[in-house]
């Protein structure tokens, strides 16, 4: 059961909100030629909501604002970061967005910013757009402004990102679609898994192979040196949400690799193998046991265990590979409950153990003559 906390559970800004805050204070500071140490900006959730500036400087030319990313109760990958927001003047109306250091470039299709454009999503550029628009409006200023945001660390901070994967370099992307970032929320991970096939189908991939992880995913790559670098998704623990979004945007063929702990959770039909979301069914993996001919006593320790990675170490310590085959016979079959018999022409399933060393596969594929899924 999940732990509930004593207190409520702080929520903190998206990178976007903290881009639109410093947009404001910094053509505040321009207009007024004065420092600004704080700004309401009106969020995409309906709240107005105050920022706290960092820094705030200007010229006659720019004004330039600092606001530190904070994620709430929940950080990511850019808590703490700084994000920088320069302002200037320009003849011609309207306001321009663009990207500096640490912004990254989007250089692959799929991704809702268009190709060599700045990686600042829609929802971001529109809330800047909108209450910059405002403060000239109050100002009655007819001409425009370029904004300019940049993360000093963006660069570094990207590495723990799938901007890389997705293709966008040189820095994190000015990300939010509520304003807020909700702690504990799901939804940020699965966009970016969403995201990323969406990338894989518009470079063309045909075949996607999805991993629990770091290690199953370069095993995953050692496994087909062949595909592209799209082809590879890190699916976390949303096993059945990145198998419906395949299918949905056209995916034929699937792999599915992992090891005991998260996949003798799928080979049971649970489809989101987070820690908290379903406990270890040992009686379950017993019955596989059995299936697999496994003698009594062994049978008996399964159902004794502590982890099902325990399980894992117990049947290969004793030479019982087909237990794993079995595991990834259900795997597959789980995969196509999910998703309908006709959902895949090909669904594979891999597991390996924490050495990296393969335990068992099973594949099922669509037959030519008469299009039921068979095993390989």
């Amino acid at each position: 059961m999940q732990e509930v906390p004593d207190k409520p559970l702080r929520h903190g800004y998206t990178t976007g909100s903290c881009a639109t805050a410093g947009a404001k204070a910094a053509l505040l500071a321009l207009i007024e030629q004065a420092p600004q140490t704080l700004v309401h900006i009106r969020i995409p959730i309906g709240e107005t909501v105050e920022f706290v500036l960092h820094s705030c400087n200007f010229t006659p030319l720019w004004g330039e604002a600092t606001v530190i990313k904070d994620g709430g109760d929940d950080p990511d990958a850019t808590h703490g970061a700084e994000i920088i927001v320069r302002v200037s003047f320009r003849a011609e109306p309207g306001v321009g967005i663009d990207g500096g250091v640490g912004v990254g470039r989007v250089t692959k299709p799929g991704l809702p910013v268009e190709v060599g454009q700045a990686a600042i999503n829609p929802v971001p550029r529109k809330m800047i757009r909108e209450t910059v628009q405002e403060v000239l409006d109050q100002y009655e200023i007819e001409h425009g402004v370029d904004v300019l945001v940049s993360v000093p660390a963006g660069e570094e901070i990207a590495k723990k990102t799938l901007n890389g994967r997705l293709g966008i370099l040189g820095g994190i992307s000015i990300l939010g679609t509520r304003g807020t970032v909700v702690p504990f929320s799901t939804a940020a991970y699965k966009a970016s898994v969403a995201q990323a096939i969406r990338v894989a189908v518009k470079c063309g991939c045909e075949q996607l192979v999805l991993s629990t992880g770091g290690r199953t995913e370069i095993y995953g790559i050692q496994m087909y040196p062949e595909l592209p670098e799209e082809a590879f998704i890190e699916m976390g623990d949303f096993v059945g949400f990145a198998l419906t979004q395949a299918q949905r945007q056209g995916i034929r063929k699937i792999t599915l690799v992992g090891m005991m702990g998260k996949f003798s959770k799928v080979a049971q039909g649970v489809m989101m193998v987070h820690s908290k979301s379903a406990a270890v069914d040992f009686e379950f993996l017993a019955q596989v046991a059995i299936e697999s001919e496994a003698p009594d006593e062994l049978v008996a320790e399964v159902r004794g265990a502590n982890t099902a990675s325990q399980v894992g170490d117990m049947m290969a310590a004793q030479g019982y590979l087909r237990y794993f085959e079995r595991l990834c016979e259900r795997c597959n079959l789980a995969g196509l409950e999910e998703v309908g018999r006709d959902g895949f022409d090909r669904i594979e399933t891999v597991i390996i153990s924490m050495k990296a060393e393969l335990l068992g596969k099973s594949a099922m594929v669509k037959s030519s003559g008469n299009g039921e899924m068979g095993y390989e």
